[in-house]
């Protein structure tokens, strides 16, 4: 009985197999792979072309360059999410450009999809460290209602993830400072002058904030 069982068994994959080799499933299936493959590569050159051109666009003089790079790193950053959704690079690349246009909110939200349980998964601690020190400081900058409580939430997991980073520490010792928490604001600034003793912003709020 077992051994007719093995032999039907044996039959109905076989007959699978033949079936799927007829229509050429493995070497679609590999051939997708081997696309996606690809696509990860085009991605990956969108992305440093972007980034280049975001670079040129920080460096230039006039406004018009300024503002002419930026729109081009713009589209090579959402040609890199296109081909890449899942990496948090582009996005955050993006999220730079639109900062640099003056965009803050809808940087907010770029930074928003790259902070993403999805995504931030393909970014290194440090990377996450400093996208949540970026998006702290534009909630900050927006001086929205609500913006303090989320820019020290941020900031706190920032510092957790990148300790070296003097102005986040600052910035938290600010934000703590606007919702009246001097001890913590104290601490901030006392942690950003162990990682930069030569900052003077973290010294000059250190004896503001002397009794």
């Amino acid at each position: 009985m077992w051994s007719d069982l093995l032999v039907q068994a044996g039959m109905i994959l076989f007959t699978i197999f033949m079936f799927l080799y007829m229509q050429n499933i493995p070497q679609k299936f590999f051939s997708k792979l081997r696309l996606r493959g690809q696509a990860n590569v085009q991605a990956k050159r969108h992305f440093i072309k972007g980034a280049q051109l975001y670079s040129q666009a920080k460096l230039a003089k006039d406004r018009s360059s300024t503002s002419s790079l930026a729109k081009s790193a713009e589209e090579e950053a959402d040609v890199a999410i296109a081909l890449d959704s899942k990496d948090a690079a582009a996005h955050i690349l993006k999220a730079l450009v639109l900062e640099l246009r003056g965009l803050k909110a809808a940087a907010i939200d770029t930074l928003d999809t790259a902070l993403s349980p999805g995504l931030a998964r393909s970014l290194s601690g440090e990377e996450r460290g400093d996208a949540l020190f970026k998006r702290a400081e534009l909630r900050l900058a927006l001086s929205r209602r609500g913006q303090v409580d989320s820019a020290v939430e941020d900031l706190v997991e920032s510092v957790k993830l990148k300790g070296d980073n003097a102005r986040a520490y600052c910035l938290l010792g600010d934000s703590y400072k606007k919702k009246g928490m001097v001890e913590e604001a104290k601490k901030a600034y006392e942690d950003a002058l162990k990682v930069q003793p030569t900052n003077s912003e973290a010294r000059e709020e250190l004896e503001r904030l002397a009794p």
